[in-house]
């Protein structure tokens, strides 16, 4: 793996990998510093710098991820279209466009920033919390998915009657109302009001 700016120079503590660093923020978003990512995640959990895409295909049926079973903090649950944390000093939008790519290896097109939102939320099954200031987008796509599947364990566009559905199973990350809430303005602006969201 190569030396970029989110990681360190020397390997993580099992000696096998690089450790990942996120940009640590105060309660308004300001850069305050960095941390290695599973750190920030253990518990009571420092604030971080992260980000929530929410991608829709011509239908306005929202794209979901389902996280691939290797993932070590909300493995197997459903989740927005990507989701994940800016390298230190990169710009949210970069790092959304860059993410996605990454795990769905598709571009969004139209990606639109739609706010941020502030939670807290543990995650019982981890013991991991995520503490995340949260740079949320919106967008379409508009080409074939190629999933990695060390990243993706499976995709689903649904409509939002089926969200509610698949919702009430409980099969969801613990931040996944939290972002969708936060980002529904900007939801309604780009699918409009027959799509229902």
């Amino acid at each position: 793996m190569p030396i970029t700016p989110a990681t360190t120079t020397t390997g993580s503590s099992n000696g096998t990998a690089d450790a990942i660093l996120l940009e640590l923020v105060d309660e308004n978003g300001v850069t305050v510093g960095t941390a290695e990512k599973l750190a920030a995640h253990q518990p009571p959990g420092q604030l971080h710098r992260a980000f929530s895409v929410f991608l829709f295909d011509e239908h306005g049926r929202l794209l979901l991820q389902q996280r691939a079973l290797g993932k070590y903090h909300s493995p197997g649950v459903w989740s927005n279209t990507c989701c994940g944390h800016p390298y230190p000093g990169e710009a949210p939008f970069a790092a959304a466009a860059r993410r996605t790519f990454e795990e769905l290896g598709v571009s969004p097109s139209l990606l639109a920033e739609a706010g941020t939102v502030r939670y807290n939320h543990p995650d019982p099954a981890s013991g991991l919390v995520e503490q995340e200031y949260n740079h949320l987008f919106v967008g379409m796509v508009q080409a074939p998915l190629r999933p990695d599947p060390e990243e993706v364990g499976d995709t689903a566009f649904v409509t939002s009657a089926e969200l509610a559905e698949r919702h009430a199973k409980g099969t969801f990350s613990s931040w996944f109302m939290t972002v969708l809430d936060a980002a529904r303005p900007a939801v309604r602006e780009l699918t409009g009001p027959s799509a229902g969201w």
